[in-house]
């Protein structure tokens, strides 16, 4: 064996030792045809689209106390049953550390279960609160997990590097200092790419994470084993980072929520840097700590306790005030000073043209917008601005400034090969000089000066001869992607997502509903021009003689809610109000159809 295969299998077979056997599935209860760690990355075919979201539902080993605790109950009601001691914080971690456990062996998310970690911690919030009769805060005993990117003393922060592995941190990340200030568990960390640079989640040490949804899938990169597990609710919340869409592409894929802040809202320090120098961050395009979750409500909780402490705790954050509306059952209607809110509908980033499916779900979300009765809602088509056509060049060049050279190196250390995806994608280059970097960074302000026309509408001259500026665009629905969740390795047109990192705005993900027979025009093909060659990749995943559109069947269709630059409380008021006209829409939608059969 080489290096890093030999490091491979021990970082293996220490992650199943992390697993107590009361806590394993049976062979037989594990879907037949899961490939070989090393075969997941290299041939991940599939010909079933196997969905195992049921499996720890039915396999057996979660009482039924433990699936009450799992499925029933959101983030506040959970909140409320462990601080009045109705239920303990063991054995509610306890019943997250289990499924949590069950995903592991159905998908391969976790990187570092802290099961035994866990169970001691809520030992110890259990007796503080048989003691004192107050939580040790606003989280007290709430399990969650977090990106394996973010430094927890004691245990390997890999970033899918064998290099990497068996160099435990010597110190928590500030959001882990903060999270756990706040009375969070937490219960594992999870998978990532190799180099946390791709947009699926594959990697030598772990292998592939797969969709629960349909393994035939990807789950989405670099967060991607926090979406697995979050889908099969073996967690409550899951942080992550983002830099080009990391905690947006995978709950896109599984049908979760997502939430990326601009810089300064949530601690990002104390991660483990790529295989590049941490400086390069402040220098470069900045990835910033997010979230997901089970809703619009559990994110806007979570934010609400720690946008108010960010900068108590992380250098690289701002002074951040929650306000008192975002919970509320009509957040839309906060502030009380505006009562209708302005929503622009901006279909294409001008370089790709969204397929049929996602121009389909957009259609959709404007119609059911326009119509719904209980929230004031004005809706405006955008025009693409052209500055949004250059975001993706440049947030390219600022991604890899540094010419990759550390983190080849770490490769080399193991002799360990890219992965098939990064193969060909990425090789060592020149870092960038300081008049290149300059350069760069004087095209990002350009695009952001002119990027603010978006949200604004000058006013005509008065008599003093002066122009006012007032706001005329309270969010942004936009694709996440052009395309459906596409099959492994074959993710393209990151700029619907990297762009907004450049720009620095607040983006949600909301999930809609799922892709229907309708959606994929079997025997049509688009007419419209190719506008270029990210256009032309995309058409591949759309071409009937490259692929079966049928796979993308029942696969989750979601929209992505942007805000202004600092934003985030009004992004979580944006993104509920699209999220509750669309469950109400396709909830009337059923009931006509039950009605019907009658």
């Amino acid at each position: 064996m080489s290096d890093y295969q030999s490091i491979a299998a021990r970082k293996q077979q220490h992650l199943e030792s992390l697993i107590p056997p009361e806590w394993r599935l049976k062979a037989s209860q594990i879907p037949a045809g899961m490939l070989s760690v090393a075969d997941s990355v290299t041939n991940p075919s599939y010909s079933e689209s196997i969905n195992v979201v049921d499996i720890p539902r039915t396999c057996g080993l979660l009482t039924t106390q433990e699936l009450h605790i799992t499925e029933d109950y959101d983030i506040r009601s959970l909140l409320t049953e462990l601080h009045s001691k109705r239920l303990t914080a063991e054995e509610v971690t306890r019943a997250f550390c289990k499924r949590a456990a069950i995903a592991q062996q159905l998908t391969r998310c976790l990187s570092e279960p802290l099961f035994n970690q866990a169970l001691a911690r809520a030992r110890t919030l259990d007796a503080h609160i048989r003691t004192t009769n107050t939580p040790i805060g606003p989280l007290h005993g709430l399990p969650i997990s977090v990106k394996d990117t973010f430094h927890i003393t004691g245990v390997d922060a890999t970033n899918g590097l064998a290099a990497l592995a068996f160099h435990p941190s010597t110190k928590d990340a500030d959001l882990v200092t903060l999270l756990q200030s706040l009375g969070a568990i937490i219960i594992t960390k999870t998978n990532v790419p190799q180099t946390v640079s791709t947009l699926d989640t594959a990697n030598h040490l772990f292998g592939r994470t797969m969709n629960p949804l349909n393994r035939r899938l990807t789950v989405g990169g670099s967060t991607g084993g926090e979406a697995a597990l979050l889908a099969l609710r073996g967690t409550t919340l899951s942080f992550g980072t983002d830099i080009g869409g990391s905690v947006r592409i995978p709950p896109m894929c599984v049908g979760k929520y997502g939430f990326k802040p601009s810089q300064g809202r949530i601690p990002y320090g104390g991660q483990q840097e790529r295989g590049h120098l941490p400086a390069k961050n402040r220098i470069a395009l900045q990835p910033v700590a997010g979230v997901m979750g089970h809703s619009v409500e559990d994110i806007g909780l979570a934010l609400a306790e720690i946008v108010p402490r960010a900068e108590l705790f992380g250098e690289d954050c701002i002074p951040g005030h929650w306000g008192p509306y975002a919970l509320t059952p009509n957040p839309a209607a906060a502030p009380a000073t505006k009562q209708k809110l302005t929503i622009g509908i901006l279909r294409t980033d001008g370089l790709v043209e969204p397929l049929p499916p996602i121009r389909n779900i957009l259609n959709e979300v404007a119609s059911i917008l326009q119509h719904n009765h209980n929230t004031s809602i004005e809706l405006i088509d955008l025009p693409t601005p052209p500055a949004l056509r250059k975001c993706q060049n440049i947030a390219n060049k600022l991604m890899g400034i540094d010419g990759g050279n550390l983190m080849h190196d770490l490769l080399d250390q193991t002799n360990e090969p890219l992965i098939p995806w990064l193969q060909g994608r990425t090789k060592r280059r020149n870092p960038l000089t300081v008049p290149d970097l300059c350069e760069l960074q004087h095209q990002r302000a350009q695009v952001e000066r002119e990027m603010m026309s978006l949200w604004t509408y000058t006013s005509p001259k008065d008599n003093s001869n002066a122009e006012r500026k007032e706001r005329k665009i309270d969010a942004i629905i936009h694709p996440v992607a052009p395309h459906p969740v596409p099959e492994h390795d074959k993710y393209n047109a990151v700029g619907y997502t990297s762009s907004w990192v450049l720009l620095d705005y607040p983006a949600g993900v909301v999930p809609v509903r799922k892709v229907k027979m309708e959606d994929l025009e079997v025997g049509r093909e688009m007419k419209n021009p190719v506008i270029g060659s990210w256009d032309r990749k995309n058409r591949e995943l759309w071409d009937e003689k490259l692929v079966d559109r049928r796979v993308y069947l029942d696969s989750p269709l979601s929209v992505q809610v942007i805000t202004p630059r600092l934003h985030e409380y009004e992004l979580v008021m944006a993104m509920g109000v699209v999220d509750r006209a669309v469950k109400e829409f396709y909830s009337k939608s059923e009931a006509i159809k039950d009605t019907a059969k009658l």
